[in-house]
């Protein structure tokens, strides 16, 4: 493999169609699509300034990086890629991807970040900031997530999510086939429209949640004493410890919980309506 060490490069396009090269402290100053359309790259120690600096690389280690905000839309239409150890201050980050694996890595402006990306494993991952992350990605697996940015994982399929940490607003909507282990979520509307949703262990705050949700399921689940009016227009199956405020006419399956403080049942119920509802103590 190549070593380019201690250099500076910028314009246009200055490592265009490099393969198997290892870059050490490099830094990319300015301009656009420094390494594009590569191969087999490894970047170490190294600071990227300009723009689309890493599209169109397939096979690729990153560790130890920095990307400044000057980096928007930095890695696109890649595959297999490693990143570790690594700052990101640009938006926009990896878009139409395969096979791409986070481990601790900081993402300070999550805008629209994590879009389209098939085969996603995160692992200590921080996201600050932004909207939409995680928007139509598949197959993803996340074990250590803390992250503020708002409507997190939209119209995703097939996600394993442990250990998250996620304040959010209308997150989960219109996805299918999610599993989340010991995690807490905070925000509003969560879950909407989404199919084969699971909840394991899982803390959750905020207002309406988990309505308009089909085969819906929460074992040893508890809730915020705010939450109200959950579960409306839902099939569900739910187990939780402690106590809900309110549920609101849901569609089928069945609640059991601690202590129910109200429940509303009127002319707006949807069918089949014959939800069971079970107070354990």
């Amino acid at each position: 493999m190549k070593e380019i060490r201690d250099r500076e490069y910028g314009g246009e396009r200055p490592l265009f169609e490099s393969h198997g090269v290892r870059l050490i402290n490099v830094t990319i100053t300015d301009g656009e699509s420094a390494i594009k359309e590569c191969s087999d790259i490894e970047a170490d120690g190294c600071h990227f300034y300009g723009k689309y600096p890493l599209w169109h690389v397939r096979g690729s280690k990153i560790t130890n990086c920095y990307f400044a905000p000057g980096s928007r839309s930095a890695i696109w239409y890649s595959r297999d890629m490693l990143m570790k150890d690594c700052v990101i201050d640009g938006p926009k980050f990896f878009r139409e991807m395969e096979n791409l694996e986070l481990e601790n890595v900081t993402i300070n402006d999550a805008d629209e970040t994590f879009w389209r990306v098939k085969g996603l494993k995160v692992r200590n991952v921080r996201l600050h900031e932004g909207t939409y992350p995680f928007m139509f990605c598949e197959n993803v697996f996340v074990d250590g997530l803390e992250s503020d940015s708002k409507y997190v994982f939209q119209y995703c399929k097939n996600v394993e999510i442990h250990n998250a940490n996620i304040v959010t607003k209308d997150s989960f909507w219109e996805c299918e086939n999610i599993t989340i282990y010991d995690s807490t979520i905070d925000g509003e509307y969560l879950a909407w429209h989404s199919k084969n949703v699971r909840l394991v262990n899982c803390h959750l705050a905020g207002e309406q949640l988990l309505c308009y949700a089909k085969d819906l399921v929460l074992e040893n689940c508890t809730f915020d004493a705010a939450c109200d009016r959950l579960f409306e227009y839902s099939t569900v199956n739910a187990d939780i410890r402690g106590a809900i405020t309110n549920i609101k006419n849901p569609a089928s399956g069945q609640i059991v919980a601690d202590h129910i403080g109200s429940i509303t049942i009127d002319e707006n119920i949807k069918g089949p309506a014959d939800c069971k509802i079970i107070t354990r103590l």
